[in-house]
């Protein structure tokens, strides 16, 4: 549920005097304002800002190079090869915009896949972007077919307690979630049913089944020599 028009824009002055760069429009703490602004020029081109039920998440802090950026070069290099290259669907990362009236949210998730098939069906739907001519878009409208969210420090709260549940409402399959901030890598996958997301239990080995891809996935890491890590999502 939306907040009241009066705390709303005391929450956005808030924001606005932390992000003084950043001119949040008190239009903004709806999610169809918020929306018209993020197809908007004043909208900007870097951080992560989304919306959830009439609050605006901000996160400007740049990626962690070995717990960030790696991670999501292997999730999508693996989903490409089995999604987009044998023409199943749509594989997107970085600055792609989910938006879903259903669940009042609108957010970008680190990884999105999106079926052919549920374009067809209608369960998600290209939104255009403002004066670029035919063919070009901005956002997602619907329900996704899997999420991924590699968390970081500022986005634990989000990523694990506030986001699932939007994403449950608003029918999105799968999600995935990632953090290999520690010293133990955590690879979660979690499956829509009855309206809210179980967890795909792995076995010894750290297998977990994915609906998606009809097999069974794991996410492992192994050091390199300049103390980074490289990753693997191995499909099984």
């Amino acid at each position: 549920m939306a907040k009241n028009e009066d705390s709303a824009d005391s929450e956005v002055r808030e924001v606005a005097a932390v992000y003084d760069a950043l001119a949040v429009p008190s239009s903004a703490v709806l999610l169809e304002g918020f929306r018209e602004w993020s197809r908007s020029d004043e909208f900007p081109d870097t951080g992560r800002i989304d919306y959830l039920a009439g609050e605006v998440e901000i996160e400007m802090s740049p990626e962690d190079l070995y717990t960030h950026g790696t991670v999501k070069t292997a999730i999508v290099a693996e989903l490409f090869a089995r999604i987009a290259r044998p023409s199943r669907g749509f594989v997107f990362a970085d600055s792609t915009r989910v938006s879903s009236p259903p669940s009042d949210l609108s957010a970008e998730p680190d990884v999105v896949v999106v079926l052919l098939e549920s374009f067809e069906l209608g369960r998600v739907r290209h939104v255009a972007a403002a004066n670029k001519g035919p063919g070009r878009f901005v956002e997602l409208e619907g329900a996704p077919d899997l999420v991924v969210e590699i968390l970081s420090d500022s986005s634990v709260d989000k990523d694990t307690r506030r986001l699932p549940p939007r994403y449950a409402a608003a029918g999105i399959g799968e999600l995935w979630l990632i953090d290999a901030r520690g010293s133990e890598l955590r690879f979660e996958v979690k499956i829509l049913e009855g309206g809210a997301y179980r967890d795909a239990r792995p076995d010894a080995e750290g297998w977990a089944r994915s609906p998606l891809l009809a097999a069974r996935v794991r996410l492992t890491r192994r050091a390199m020599s300049n103390s980074g890590w490289l990753y693997e999502l191995d499909v099984g």
